[in-house]
């Protein structure tokens, strides 16, 4: 699996113009790839790491200080732009193997006591945010 965290003050997404998803409170924003090989187990380390993460002001963590997460499906993560102008998307699971596991992030995320605003999983959605920071970090999870 691969992760997108960014430190925001705020934070939303919308889906058909109504928004689906808020943090009006600092906290991070994760954008979750997942890729064919991705199991629950790297779900369940994920929602870890992010719950753990000490990037908040004090070197805090969202569970040092109860901040909530925006978590977002992105495959485009896995994209591979390496050869010629166009993205291919091969690394990306399908959204069948892939929804499961973004729920999972967000299900073990609530199971550890996190506040959890979602995307829609497969949806045109226009994320807004407030990088605070800014701080940007990519997590890599591998079983």
């Amino acid at each position: 699996m691969r992760a997108v965290v960014q430190r925001v003050s705020s934070a939303s997404v919308e889906v058909e113009g109504q928004t689906v998803g808020a943090i009006d409170e600092p906290g991070l924003l994760v954008l979750v790839g997942v890729t064919h090989a991705d199991t629950r187990a790297e779900a369940a380390k994920l929602a870890a790491k992010l719950w753990g993460l000490r990037v908040l002001h004090g070197e805090k963590s969202c569970s040092d200080v109860s901040a909530p997460l925006l978590v977002i499906s992105q495959f485009t993560l896995y994209g591979d732009a390496r050869k010629g102008r166009r993205p291919t998307w091969q690394a990306a699971a399908p959204g069948p193997v892939a929804e499961p596991l973004v729920e999972a992030v967000v299900e073990e995320l609530r199971a550890l006591g996190a506040h959890v605003e979602t995307g829609r999983f497969g949806a045109d959605m226009k994320v807004s945010l407030v990088n605070d920071g800014p701080i940007t970090l990519v997590l890599d999870i591998d079983a």
